[in-house]
């Protein structure tokens, strides 16, 4: 027999959702204050999530432990699959010597740290968020600036705030089209709405980031280049999203980024290259590489790209799927089944399913295996046997990093399945005609405890479209905000942070990184309510008609 969810178990939803609360407020006390490892502050959360369920929320002891394995296992799969695979392919890019090629090509394109971050980070990281989304583009970007010569923790804190700006559409539109699918709306009016609010953030990314690592007088002398940028991105964003739908805006918007600022770095160079505090100046000495040893050995991530582009698509997914043995589901033991929704969380009753799919063919981590192996041969003095071993030395670099993303999934899953999750959303519907003013947050709400704007939108898109309803607000644009908000959390979600720790060799520092990242979530959250709370009212006339 099923169990009922219980969303006001301390007779009160405002103290229930504080309640509900507690396992996110430690994991902000052990990460902002304590400055603790990743895994200790994780491991935390999950005990007092795990006794909440109990002893408050009266979940069965076998279904509560069934949700936060469950939760732990997309963890290790597909999510961890595809952090494990990112950093392979850099560690055998940097074993086999050619990511010395990279750095030089990079170096004569533009020394400058800050042009550098916003090409890699900004840039080339959105165009791996919009095919792959799932804490990819952080790990390799972060990765890529590490071996660049950036000092870990900007490097990782730079990357993370960059991919705030293509989130939404991440994974060539899949958290658009999942918040459109649970709310019941148009896919195109929500991918409209997310295409008019998030250009705005999107083209202060790059002086954001400027300003991040030199202040905003020195983020001024690569102006033309923060620009070019910003505009570029943003108004290819808001074209695509648009005209066309959710699913190219990031990949449209990121190739053009990159096409334009290669385009201007061809005539026009800062009138001083800006370096971080006691780094030394770069000496490139004698004729640049040939234009084929750079080729090659940017290969690797041409692969990459092309590959994880191809796996993205829909057509080839579903083929993919199609070969027999690929893709393996079963209902998860304890779980499928055993949770039962009700309203306000759903129109009627319903069983809340616990699937798990094992797509190991078409999974995202795959693709990145494949195009590893096959840009193996391509790399001299290197052979199948180092890319293997080098694998495992990978897996063992990350050994705490993936204990961190079992856990956080783990919680997630525990509070969704539990309704603790859903008690802190109903809190929200509270504050009647100023929802829309907090309708984004609980987007930032939902990613910072699963890691993606995707789980969020599945999470919360329903419960914001029915309190848009009764409260008189627009319930596309209410959606929008789920996935606008989200965005912001992203940076913050310890899932985001233990992925670039790992791949920035800060394992053990995720407090720092958290403390880093924090104000300009918050900062950014805030701009994005005070716009939904605008576009509700005065500036409705932005939305479509």
């Amino acid at each position: 027999m099923a169990w009922t969810q219980v969303y006001d178990p301390m007779g009160g939803p405002v103290w229930s959702a504080l309640v509900a609360g507690i396992p996110l407020i430690s994991l902000f006390y052990m990460l902002a204050v304590r400055r603790a490892k990743g895994h200790y502050a994780a491991a935390l959360a999950v005990a007092l999530a795990f006794l909440l369920a109990l002893f408050v929320w009266g979940m069965p002891t076998s279904t509560a432990f069934s949700a936060l394995t469950y939760g732990a296992a997309f963890g290790l799969f597909p999510i961890i699959w595809i952090v494990v695979t990112a950093v392979w392919v850099y560690n055998m890019t940097v074993e086999s010597g050619e990511f010395e090629y990279i750095k030089e090509s990079l170096a004569r394109l533009t020394d400058d740290r800050r042009l550098q971050a916003i090409f890699i980070a900004f840039a080339f990281g959105s165009f791996i968020e919009g095919t792959a989304g799932f804490g990819t583009p952080v790990a390799i970007t972060a990765a890529m600036l590490v071996g660049l010569g950036f000092r870990p923790l900007y490097a990782a804190g730079i990357c993370l705030i960059a991919n705030t700006a293509p989130v939404a559409f991440g994974a060539i539109g899949i958290p658009i089209i999942v918040g459109a699918q649970v709310s019941g709306l148009n896919e195109m009016t929500v991918s409209q709405i997310v295409g008019r609010q998030l250009p705005f953030l999107s083209i202060l990314v790059p002086l954001w980031l400027c300003c991040v690592m030199c202040g905003f007088r020195r983020a001024m002398e690569v102006l033309p280049a923060i620009l070019v940028a910003g505009v570029a991105f943003a108004g290819s964003q808001f074209l695509f999203s648009n005209f066309h739908g959710p699913t190219l805006p990031d990949i449209m918007s990121a190739l053009i980024t990159i096409v334009a600022l290669v385009l201007l770095l061809r005539v026009w160079k800062p009138a001083h290259i800006w370096r971080f505090e006691g780094e030394q100046e770069s000496k490139l000495e004698g004729a640049a590489p040939a234009f084929g040893v750079v080729l090659r050995a940017w290969l690797p991530y041409i692969i990459l790209a092309i590959m994880v582009f191809l796996w993205g698509l829909p057509q080839f997914k579903n083929m993919l799927n199609a070969i027999p043995g690929a893709v393996m589901k079963f209902s998860w033991p304890g779980l499928d089944g055993m949770v039962e929704k009700t309203a306000p969380i759903v129109a009627k009753n319903s069983n809340y399913p616990a699937v798990f799919m094992f797509n190991w063919l078409s999974a995202g981590g795959t693709a990145i295996l494949l195009a590893g192996f096959i840009a193996v041969p391509f790399m001299p003095g290197y052979s199948f046997g180092k890319a293997v071993a080098c694998f495992f030395r990978t897996i063992y670099q990350l050994r705490f990093p993936i204990l961190t993303i079992a856990m956080i999934l783990g919680l997630a899953y525990l509070m969704n399945y539990s309704g603790m999750s859903s008690t802190m959303g109903i809190a929200f519907t509270l504050t009647g005609s100023l929802f829309p003013l907090f309708s984004p947050i609980l987007g930032w709400l939902g990613v910072f405890l699963t890691g993606s704007d995707t789980s969020s939108n599945a999470l919360f898109c329903g419960m914001q479209r029915s309190t848009a309803e009764v409260v008189g607000m627009d319930p596309n644009l209410a959606v929008a905000a789920n996935s606008s908000g989200g965005v912001t959390g992203k940076m913050i979600s310890p899932q985001s942070i233990s992925v670039a720790t790992a791949a920035t060799n800060l394992v053990g520092q995720e407090g720092d990184l958290f403390r880093f990242t924090l104000g300009h979530s918050v900062a950014m959250t805030l701009f994005i309510c005070a716009l939904t709370y605008l576009q509700a009212g005065v500036l409705h006339w932005m939305l479509p008609s």
